[in-house]
């Protein structure tokens, strides 16, 4: 039988400022990163962003308003998220 132990406690709760994405871990740490590192959440309404639940046995969290899941492994070793490209029209066809 092998045992794995979690990298990171799980997270308990969760603040999104106009700056700041902040995730409450149940050891009394925090991290935190700035609200453009989720380009969902900075589009997001101050509504959306309270709106959000734990998931993964404290993993993560969810948002489902705005169809947005950010891990704690994310919040420490991640990239953030890029912005879709808005489509573009198709290349003009050739004479």
């Amino acid at each position: 039988m092998t045992t794995v132990a979690k990298e990171y406690p799980p997270v308990r709760s969760v603040e999104v400022t106009n700056d700041l994405i902040t995730m409450h871990l149940a050891d009394g740490s925090s991290v935190s990163l700035p609200l453009w590192w989720s380009w969902r959440l900075s589009d997001a309404t101050p509504a959306e962003r309270a709106n959000w639940r734990i998931i993964a046995g404290g993993d993560g969290i969810n948002w489902p308003d705005i169809d947005e899941d950010l891990s704690v492994w994310g919040m420490f070793n991640g990239t953030p998220a890029k912005r879709p490209k808005s489509a573009s029209p198709p290349p003009a066809a050739a004479p």
